[in-house]
Order: structure tokens, then C-alpha cells, then sequence
């Protein structure tokens, strides 16, 4: 038996520095550790001083553009595992993400994902180059993952997305997350709503871009007239 499904949503105001934050949770990552695993790459390659290989670069675009698994587990393995990746994300201050030894059930919050998101779509501690990487890959993701976060977008705007989404094997519920970076009702918000136990995809979906909806709907009420 389960008590329902549970979301908890977070939405930043790039340019404000305003947050919202609803439904408090560890969760299940699924996917959209995909980031995680990319900036730690980025990272680890900068502190060696050295260029990302060609394998590398293809292992990235697949595992972001089409959600690759794969081509995750291949970078997994290069950034050090669950070790590496804790490290990693140590650095950018993401305080409640723990790693697990396979990759999509990395643990976290949706405080630490728009903390993650910040780092990248902000001049931050991630470098400028690799920052703009990452980036690039989040808008070219396929057609079919465009779900979630980037279903706020204004008309004509660019969006960023990295979704993930699992069914459980114990339960046979799923697991349904999205975040990233849109423009909505003329400002810039990072995103990312997580959300767990519900009886198919496609529910859960509908139930992120509900939640996704209204937490940016706060930090716009809040945000100064212009």
C-alpha cells in the first residue's frame, strides 16, 4: 500500500535570486543525474587540463540529448562512480545528493537541483566553456523528452530540460522528474519538480507540469514590477 504519489517542486528566479520551494523529500533521481555525471566530467577534465576525448563528447550528447543509458554508465565509470560523482557534487554545494552504486538511483532533492541548475546557467564555480556545454546539450533534447519544465516556456524562447523518469520494480510505480531552465512570463527560472509513486508515465507527467506550473507562479508574484 501507498499513501499517493509525492512531488516536491522548486523554482529559482535567476535574476532575482527568488526561491520556491513546496513538498520536502529525498527522491529518487532516475535520469536526470545525467547533469550530475556531465559537470563531473567537465570537472574532472579541467582539473587534469586536458580536452574532453571524442568518445567522451559522443557519450555526453547521448546521454543528454536522448537520455542514453549506455553512454551514462560509460561516463559513470570514467568520473569515478558513486565516489566521484559525491565528490563532484560536494564542490558545487549540493548538500543532499547522495550517489548510489547504479547511477539512476542517485538520491536528492529539488532544492539540490535548482542549486545544480543555478551553477550552470549562471556565472558560477562551473567554467564558462563548460557551463555553455552543458547548456548546449540541455536544448537539443529529443522532440519526445521535451515534457515538464519546458512546456512553461513563452512563446519563442529557448528552454533547457533534462528529464528522467523509472519505473520501480518492487512497487511498479513510477518515478517522474524534471528540471531546467525557462523563460516564463518574461523571466528566467530554473526548475525542477521530483515526484515518485505513480501508477503510470504518463500520469506522472501531467502531475510534474502541474507542480512545475505553480512554483513558478510564487517567485513571479513576488518579483518587482518593471
Amino acid at each position: 500500500m501507498t499513501d499517493g504519489p509525492r512531488v516536491s517542486a522548486a523554482a529559482l528566479d535567476l535574476a532575482s535570486g527568488e526561491t520556491y520551494a513546496s513538498g520536502e523529500g529525498v527522491f529518487v533521481t532516475a535520469s536526470v543525474v545525467k547533469v550530475d555525471i556531465l559537470t563531473a566530467l567537465l570537472s574532472a577534465a579541467r582539473d587534469a587540463g586536458r580536452d574532453l576525448t571524442a568518445a567522451e563528447r559522443a557519450h555526453a550528447e547521448a546521454m543528454i540529448v536522448r537520455s542514453d543509458n549506455d553512454a551514462a554508465t560509460a561516463l559513470w565509470r570514467v568520473v569515478g562512480r558513486a565516489p566521484g560523482l559525491d565528490a563532484a557534487n560536494a564542490r558545487l554545494g549540493l548538500t543532499r545528493t547522495v550517489a548510489d552504486a547504479r547511477w539512476g538511483l542517485t538520491r536528492t532533492t529539488a532544492v539540490d537541483r535548482v542549486t545544480l541548475l543555478r551553477r550552470i546557467f549562471t556565472p558560477d564555480s562551473v567554467a564558462g566553456d563548460a557551463r555553455a556545454y552543458v547548456r548546449e546539450l540541455m536544448e537539443r533534447v529529443v522532440p519526445e523528452q521535451a515534457w515538464g519544465v519546458p512546456t512553461l516556456a513563452d512563446p519563442g524562447t529557448r528552454w533547457a530540460v533534462k528529464n528522467g523518469w523509472l519505473p520501480r520494480d518492487a512497487t511498479g510505480l513510477w518515478v517522474v522528474n524534471s528540471t531546467g531552465c525557462v523563460t516564463a512570463g518574461g523571466r528566467v527560472y530554473a526548475v525542477a519538480v521530483l515526484s515518485d509513486g505513480h501508477a503510470s508515465m504518463a500520469d506522472g507527467v501531467a502531475r510534474v507540469e502541474e507542480a512545475a506550473r505553480k512554483a513558478v507562479e510564487v517567485p513571479a508574484r513576488r518579483a518587482p514590477r518593471r
